[in-house]
C-alpha cells in the first residue's frame, strides 16, 4: 500500500455559491461540522502547514467555500492533487435568518451538484458525540450520496478524554477515525485513509 507525504499546498480561492467555484480539475475532499470543531486547523495538520486555512477564535467566521490544492507524493515519486473544500461551519454564525437561508441554499446547490466531490470529512468534537445538529448533518449527506462518493467520520480533540471515553467512543462508532490536533493522533492513518478515498483506491 502506498503512503502519501505532503508536498507544498496553497489556498486557491473562495467561493458564495457553485458558479463562482473554480474548474473541477481534480477529486475534492470536503470538511464539514460545526462551528469551532476545528476545521481549518485539521486541514493545516493534514498537509503539514501551519497556515494554510486560517483558523479563528471567532465561531462561525469562515463563511465562504474555501478552495485549498492540495500535493502529495508517494513511494513512487508520483505528484497527486487534490483539492480540499474548507465549508463555513453550522451552529454558531450570528448573521440575519435571511444571510443564514441564503448560505443553506449555496451549501445545498454546491453538496449536491458538485460532480468532484468524492469525499465528505464530518468532522465531530469528541466531548460531544451525540449532537442532534451532527445527526442530522449525516441522514442529510447519506440521502444524496452517490456510488463513487464516501462519507467519513473524524472525531476531533480526541486528547480531551480519558482512557474510558475514548474506549466507549470507538466501540460506539466504530467506523470513524479519531484525531487530536495537540498530539498529532493518527495523522499519517487519516492523511492516507483520505486521499485513498478520494482517489478511488480500494481501502
Amino acid at each position: 500500500m502506498l503512503d502519501y507525504q505532503p508536498l507544498q499546498s496553497s489556498f486557491v480561492t473562495s467561493a458564495q455559491n457553485i458558479s463562482q467555484c473554480p474548474s473541477p480539475l481534480f477529486s475534492e475532499v470536503v470538511f464539514l461540522g460545526r462551528s469551532n470543531v476545528g476545521k481549518s486547523t485539521f486541514i493545516n495538520l493534514l498537509c503539514n502547514q501551519k497556515n494554510l486555512a486560517k483558523s479563528s477564535q471567532t465561531p462561525g467566521k469562515t463563511q465562504l467555500i474555501n478552495f485549498f490544492l492540495t500535493q502529495w507524493s508517494n513511494q513512487n515519486k508520483e505528484v497527486l492533487k487534490l483539492y480540499f473544500v474548507d465549508l463555513p461551519g453550522f451552529g454558531y454564525a450570528k448573521v440575519s435568518k435571511t444571510q443564514k437561508d441564503l448560505w443553506n441554499k449555496n451549501l445545498i446547490e454546491f453538496l449536491q451538484q458538485r460532480d468532484s466531490i468524492k469525499l465528505f470529512v464530518h468532522l465531530i468534537d469528541s466531548r460531544h458525540p451525540f449532537l442532534e445538529i451532527d445527526k442530522n448533518l449525516v441522514s442529510f449527506i447519506t440521502r444524496f450520496l452517490r456510488k463513487d462518493q464516501k462519507f467519513l467520520q473524524i472525531f476531533t480533540k480526541f486528547d480531551k478524554l480519558n482512557a474510558n471515553e475514548k474506549a466507549k467512543l470507538k466501540k460506539v462508532f466504530n467506523e470513524a477515525k479519531f484525531s487530536s490536533n495537540l498530539q498529532k493522533t493518527n495523522v499519517v492513518e487519516i492523511r492516507n485513509f483520505l486521499i485513498k478515498s478520494a482517489l478511488g483506491e480500494v481501502l
